[in-house]
């Protein structure tokens, strides 16, 4: 039995429905089993597996017609089936039905406006799998960064930067790249909050007083200066780093791969991948999107699935 990925089309106004397609129609890539989760009548025209409609997005006048994207009720609507699909998906993996799952962009305005209260993917499908230890990791071909505060505002990073925040975030990041990734002893680093780690304090104490104290804990690297820690470990020098904030982990990423980032949901019972942009709306429906980003998430979601499913004794091999 090959690995199965669920895909979520994400928001029916963004380049997820038209990307996906794309991909599917023209050249799928190869190993697994894919289950399409979105509105009826997107999914209809995709080559899949399997289907799962959860509501049509063409329903009438202010529900899918062409206009202002962002009008009260196309956003109603788009939030309330991009929702659909992403518990559905989580579902279906929570039950075993599919390994892993790919999600495409949500607008978290229009997901809030429809009656889901949380900041981002991570966040919700934290909650639907009872996990509360979960962290983003944006992994490309050479860096693989992992954030341990995500959608904050600045000032707000320092207040929220804990030792135990820190701890448990390498923790559930050397608890993936063990078992998804296959890396027996991973080599963990912690990215500084200040500039040159703080220099002995003169730029803020949270690196000696902070990072330094979990770094021992984890027994990882750190804290090391942002702008030499990504590019140690693009080198070779270690397989993950955990970035203070989010633009610090994010900027890194998109000079490292721009287009070739993918998005890795950590600490849930299943690998849950997702492309590096957003809904693109200016775009939407031109037919120019970049499918680059989508492939490279599907492709790991595919070696993660796989990986999951070696653990649980599921490989063609063991079951022949």
């Amino acid at each position: 039995m090959t690995c199965r990925v669920a895909i979520t089309l994400g928001d029916p106004r963004g380049i997820g429905p038209e990307v996906i397609a794309q991909i599917l129609n023209d050249s799928p890539p190869p190993g697994a089993d894919f289950v399409v989760v979105g509105p009826d009548d997107l999914i209809a025209r995709l080559r899949s597996d399997r289907r799962i409609g959860v509501g049509n997005w063409r329903l009438g006048v202010g529900e899918g017609q062409p206009g202002d994207p962002q009008s009260h009720p196309r956003a109603l609507k788009a939030g309330t089936l991009a929702g659909r699909a992403i518990e559905q998906a989580a579902q279906m993996a929570l039950s075993g039905e599919v390994d892993a799952i790919l999600t495409s962009p949500i607008q978290k305005q229009a997901t809030r406006l429809a009656g889901y209260p949380y900041p981002g993917h991570t966040e919700w499908l934290a909650h639907l799998a009872g996990t509360p230890d979960v962290a983003m990791m944006l992994a490309t071909d050479t860096l693989r960064v992992v954030l341990a505060t995500t959608h904050v505002a600045l000032r707000d990073v320092p207040i929220l930067l804990s030792q135990e925040k820190l701890v448990r975030t390498g923790r559930v990041t050397v608890e993936a790249l063990t078992a998804w990734w296959g890396i027996p002893a991973p080599r963990l680093a912690l990215c500084a909050l200040n500039p040159h780690a703080g220099e002995g304090g003169l730029f803020g104490d949270e690196d000696t007083r902070v990072i330094a104290p979990a770094a021992r804990e984890l027994g990882a690297a750190g804290p090391i200066p942002a702008d030499t820690v990504f590019v140690r470990a693009m080198r070779g020098e270690f397989d993950a780093v955990v970035a203070p904030y989010h633009d610090v982990g994010m900027t890194a990423i998109k000079v490292a791969g721009f287009g070739k980032g993918v998005n890795v949901t950590l600490g849930l019972p299943f690998p849950r991948t997702s492309p590096d942009h957003g809904t693109a709306f200016d775009i939407a429906g031109w037919g120019t999107a970049e499918t680059s980003s989508t492939r490279h998430a599907l492709e790991l979601a595919i070696t993660l699935g796989n990986r999951v499913r070696a653990l649980r004794g599921q490989t063609p091999a063991a079951e022949s």
